[in-house]
């Protein structure tokens, strides 16, 4: 493990995943696999009335990136809209993808800011980000 890659505080995120558990009755549910690492991350979401992530669920099988990554997106996902899911989607893949400096866009993402410089780990910090912003559209779908 290279230090300014794997630091204490990934590794911290990586072993303190909120809402870890899956949901017994989501609203909608969705699982994405990085082919090239093999990270695999299970979301499900119930939505509020007012198209809002009101409860989160996670099934969490990857690299310590992935799985920091996972913590951030938990941490702050619930009261999420799928318009502000999807923006912050978004913002993560430009922003490892060098189209994009910003990452205030989500609490704690700064943590994350070595990994641009691995884009074989850019897969599966994006899993959580993607599968979550997808349960809710879905669900946000799904109930129209």
């Amino acid at each position: 493990m290279s230090a300014p890659l794997y630091n204490t505080d990934i590794l911290r995120l990586a072993t303190s995943i909120p809402h870890h558990e899956r949901l017994a009755d989501p609203d909608a549910s969705v699982e994405r696999r990085s082919a090239t690492c093999g990270s695999r991350v299970t979301v499900d979401v119930r939505m509020d009335e007012a198209g809002n992530i009101a409860d989160l669920g996670l099934e969490v099988r990857a690299c310590a990136l992935g799985q920091a990554s996972a913590s951030l997106m938990a941490a702050n996902a619930v009261g999420q809209n799928v318009d502000a899911l999807l923006q912050a989607r978004d913002k993560l893949a430009a922003y490892l993808a060098g189209t994009d400096d910003d990452l205030a866009f989500w609490p704690g993402l700064s943590v994350l800011a070595p990994a641009r410089d691995y884009p074989a780990r850019h897969a599966s910090i994006r899993l959580s980000f993607d599968a979550v912003a997808q349960a809710a559209a879905d669900a946000v779908k799904a109930d129209v």
